[in-house]
């Protein structure tokens, strides 16, 4: 069924969060505090005593390779009955990957994908309900914008024929040949989240009436969720570039990852309602109404897309960066500097999701025709950290 596409409130009614941001994190309008509303699990809750901080240092091993010769994979669903659900971009396909044989099967081809520039079929997500619904939620581009769908996923028909018709769940999001965002998410809350980009069009990001540059949070069926800061917006966060990454750390705190322009990409701790600056700010800023990142990186040694958290850090996929960057963290700040593995192992890495205890999947992004990949081939990897 169609949802339509909420928008947010008007700047002069805005109501944003006052405390506890790294930076102060007040937006143009200053006024009404939400630190009060408990707005979720992207909230940024003191950490207590029983956190533990990693050790400065880590390791990564990579296991195995689970499939070879995917075809511009960019989402990816582990499938709690066994196996990987993978998005094309640009054949605009779902293929779900036997997780001990790397046998690939086509769920089938998602109608209306237009993939063009860094547009296509994006992210994927499984319901929160699928053991009794089925259901796989996918960001795509079209013709006209970017949305989120959702298709009954049904193993039992023949292969090509397993993803039913779509059902649109929200539309409306700025599409471009650039910066589409795509990473989508359901939180520990139930809700949707989607990272969402500004299409090249710079002030979006700034727009609250926009839906480019955000992070969006909604329910199953793409409804403003409960407790979003803009009132009946579907708005969480703005002030953004380009987010490809969600996280939630073991506290239900948010992080996201953001493509920088020419000098700094970032990774964020979220909160909701706060201005993370662009296109006035690009990584750290000392204007005290952004909200600063917990870690930056030049644009060669990161360009990053997924995120995922393990064994108390965030691991961040590099794409021109081509290297997989562990974060320790401390509650919402990083508490060492962060460290590189795979550094040209593997070429670009697009996607990456945490498997249990202390094991990640890792996908890599070397046919989708974009910078300079190194290698020619895309893969699955799972991997071991610590």
């Amino acid at each position: 069924m169609r949802r339509r596409a909420a928008t947010a409130v008007a700047a002069a009614t805005v109501l944003l969060l006052t405390a506890g941001c790294s930076s102060g994190g007040h937006g143009p309008g200053g006024g009404k505090s939400f630190a009060s509303r408990g707005a979720g699990p992207g909230s940024s809750s003191p950490g207590g005593t029983a956190e533990q901080t990693p050790p400065a240092k880590g390791s990564v091993r990579v296991v195995r390779t689970v499939a070879v010769n995917l075809r511009t994979p960019w989402g990816l669903a582990p499938l709690p009955e066994g196996g990987l659900l993978v998005s094309s971009r640009n054949d605009g396909t779902i293929v779900r990957v036997d997780g001990t044989t790397g046998k690939k099967t086509v769920l089938g081809k998602v109608p209306g994908v237009a993939a063009m520039g860094e547009g296509g079929l994006l992210g994927i997500a499984l319901s929160p309900g699928y053991a009794s619904d089925h259901m796989v939620y996918a960001y795509l581009t079209t013709d006209s914008d970017n949305r989120i769908v959702r298709m009954l996923y049904d193993p039992q028909k023949p292969a090509g024929e397993q993803l039913g018709a779509p059902d649109t769940v929200f539309r409306g999001i700025p599409k471009g040949m650039i910066h589409n965002g795509g990473r989508i998410a359901f939180g520990p809350d139930g809700m949707l989240y989607a990272g969402t980009g500004e299409s090249g069009d710079r002030g979006l990001a700034q727009d609250l009436t926009s839906l480019g540059g955000k992070i969006l949070r909604m329910t199953p069926d793409g409804e403003p969720a409960p407790g979003n800061p803009f009132g009946g917006s579907v708005v969480y966060s703005y002030g953004h570039r380009n987010v490809q990454g969600l996280a939630w750390d073991s506290e239900q705190r948010l992080f996201a990852s953001e493509f920088g322009q020419d000098t700094w990409d970032e990774l964020n701790a979220i909160k909701p309602g706060d201005n993370y600056g662009w296109p006035d700010a690009e990584g750290r800023s000392a204007n005290p109404e952004y909200h600063n990142p917990i870690a930056q990186w030049h644009t060669d040694e990161a360009s990053p897309s997924g995120i995922a958290y393990a064994e108390g850090s965030i691991w961040m996929a590099g794409l021109r960066g081509r290297r997989l960057w562990r974060i320790p963290l401390k509650g919402t700040k990083a508490s060492a500097p962060p460290q590189a593995f795979l550094m040209d192992t593997y070429g670009r890495l697009r996607t990456v999701v945490a498997a249990g205890g202390d094991r990640l999947w890792l996908t890599t992004s070397n046919t989708d025709g974009r910078g300079k990949p190194a290698k020619t081939d895309d893969r699955i990897l799972e991997v071991r950290v610590s």
